[in-house]
Order: structure tokens, then sequence, then C-alpha cells
């Protein structure tokens, strides 16, 4: 059944070269033709639309729909987009796509999926005729309030996750909350370790509301229409500000990656797929916690607060069994290593975070023996 959008509220990533929406409202999907139209691109354009499977049975039809009546030469390409199948060889069946139906620089990419969808899309959009354009349409939590916006593509090497991909900003970002209600409960329940990261490194009082939801976070149904569209907007003008002062991650857009060093070590060792993404930043936020209490930078207080938080949010708190030197040398492979030093995002309040590239071995040792995940 096709919904009646209601407002809309469109908040603009302002790139000094390529600036453009984030539009959000329950029934936008349905505006998408249009919405793309108003992004400049004309009627005749060929468009891809790629989606996976689960995601193609409810709404493919819709967002094919929306184009077609907006004038668009539109075709859809169904992948199977597990972590497991972030590859450069999925990427390569996108490619044969474009080839196929004769994809021109002027031609568009739709990525209509979650954070995989959108990485592997927006990746073969930023690499097909040396670029051509990509429009996300996140249906997951997770990818609408962080990965369908900023331009981060890419797919995983078996040494480390997203160490192939380019920058590639999308022309139009498009959130219909109301695709939610088809995303199973674990899904949703990993993307608000997104969203509870976003309160930790720059915004108290989403951080204060979360903890006041009167039912809880670790559903949709929980959570709430309107707290839901409050987070979504609050997540997304968080990210389209840093993103806007820090395109390509030279300085302030590092602070996006909270939680993200130990838990993309998390899901390399443990295997692509054992914890979804926002489940292994979740615990990835529990471990720069730690490191945090003990480096003094922030009180067991607040370490307890974040902990309670992702406990409400129905995240996995207890680590996995992880080999420590196993865990040091995963470190070392880090996409955001420099000069040998790991990085790391520390909170030092609910709200403010710094950058440390001086903690030591030890000190990540013990915080995860203190956690449960390596022997003291």
């Amino acid at each position: 059944m096709t919904a009646t959008p209601t407002a809309i509220r469109t908040i603009r990533v302002d790139l000094s070269a390529n600036p453009y929406p984030i539009v959000i409202g329950a029934g936008s999907l349905d505006l998408l033709g249009e919405q793309v139209r108003a992004s400049g691109f004309k009627a005749g354009t060929k468009v891809l639309v790629v989606t996976n499977p689960e995601v193609n049975g409810p709404y493919g039809a819709r967002a094919l729909a929306s184009l077609t009546a907006a004038g668009f030469d539109a075709s859809t390409l169904v992948i199977e987009a597990g972590e497991d199948q972030k590859t450069p060889a999925t990427v390569a069946l996108i490619h044969d796509a474009a080839f196929e139906r004769r994809l021109e620089r002027g031609s568009l990419i739709v990525a209509l999926g979650g954070g995989v969808v959108g990485d592997m899309a927006g990746f073969a959009a930023a690499s097909w005729l040396r670029g051509i354009a990509v429009v996300q349409v996140p249906t997951t939590l997770l990818a609408m309030v962080d990965a369908a916006i900023g331009g981060k593509t890419g797919v995983n090497h078996p040494g480390g996750k997203n160490l192939i991909g380019a920058f590639h900003q999308p022309r139009l970002v498009l959130i219909d909350p109301d695709v939610l209600a088809t995303l199973p409960a674990r899904e949703f329940r990993a993307g608000m370790a997104e969203v509870i990261k976003y309160g930790v490194i720059g915004d108290s009082e989403l951080f204060a509301a979360l903890e006041a939801a009167p039912s809880g976070l670790a559903g949709r149904q929980a959570v709430g229409p309107e707290l839901l569209q409050s987070l979504l907007e609050r997540s997304a003008a968080a990210k389209a500000k840093v993103v806007a002062a820090d395109e390509r991650e030279g300085g302030l857009r590092a602070i996006l990656n909270y939680g993200h060093t130990l838990g993309h070590v998390v899901e390399t060792l443990t295997g692509y797929g054992t914890y979804l993404h926002g489940e292994a930043v979740g615990l990835g936020m529990l471990a720069a916690g730690r490191l945090a209490t003990a480096l003094g930078l922030w009180s067991p207080a607040e370490e307890e607060r974040q902990r309670r938080l992702i406990a409400a949010a129905g995240l996995p708190i207890d680590f996995p069994a992880l080999d420590p030197e196993a865990v040091l040398a995963c470190l070392q492979g880090d996409k955001k290593v420099r000069d040998g030093r790991v990085r790391f995002v520390l909170p030092t309040a609910i709200g403010q975070v710094v950058i440390r590239d001086d903690v030591s071995a030890g000190a990540i040792r013990s915080a995860l023996a203190e956690l449960g995940a390596v022997p003291a």
C-alpha cells in the first residue's frame, strides 16, 4: 500500500563544490522521481536502480514506478547484499549491468537498500566511466543516519573492512522512515548504535532524549514516529555539518569513526556477518569508553550511561573472545592509521570527543580484558 507523503524536511549538505539535499519524510519514496528531477536530471536519463531481494520485494516496484512516471528510462538490478557479498566481484556485477544497459556519463545509479547496497552501488558509480551520479535511498536505520550520507563508498578486503573504495558524494539522499516497517528488529537495533554515536560525539541533548525514551529503543514501535523523525533529522544534520566541514576526512570528520576502530576489528576477526555493523560499532563504543575512563578522559559515571543506553537499544554488550595480538595486528591495517599510529576517537564527556594517537598496546589489551574480550 502506498503511503501519502507527509511533511518533508530537507537538510543541506553544504559542500563547496557539490552540495546536495537530504530529503526526509514519511511516504517520500513515492516522490523519488520528482526529487531526482529537482536534482537536475532531465526526462529520458537512464537510471539503474541497484537493490537486493529483501528490499526489491516491498519497495522496488514503487521506486521504479516513481522514476518512470517522472520520465526516466529506469531499470532494476537485484544483487545479494550481505556483508560477505561486499566485494569487488559484486561491484563487477553492477559494472556489467551498466555496460549492458548502456549507462552514459549523464546517467544515474540509484542505491535502494541498506549500507552494503549503498556502499557498493556508490563505488560502482564512482568507478564507472570515471564517475557517474548516484542517488542514495537508504532502507535501514543505519544507512539513513550514517552510511548513505557523506560520500564514503567501497568494499571489503580480506585484510580489513572498506579498504577498497572512493569518496563519491551522492546528488540526493532520500529517506522515507515508513520503509523501516519491514526492517528486521535486529537491523533496527543495529542502526541505533550510530544514533547513540551522534549523541556521544556532539549532541548531549540527543543522548538525553534517547535515555528518556519512555518505551525504550529496541524497535521501531518502541521508539515511536515522533522520536524516530527527530533522531533521523538530528543525525542527518549532525553528519551533514561534519561532512561539509571536512569532506575527505582530513581532520574533524574522523570523529564520525567513534566506535568504528575496534568495531571494525570485531567484524574482521569474527568473520563478516557474525555481527551486524551496528552491533560491532556498539562494542567498539564500549571499548572506546573503557579506554577513555582508563586514561582519565571521562568519568566512570559517563561510561556507565553509555553502557546502559547501548544495552537499552538491545545491542550486544558482551565481547567475543579475541586474540589480543590479532587485535593489535588488525588495528595496524585500519584506514585511519597515520605513520604507524592508530588514531582513536575517545569521549571526554557526553557530547564531546578527542582524537588520540598515543594509546598504548598495553592500554588496549587491558581495556579489552576488562570487558571480557581477552584473558587478563
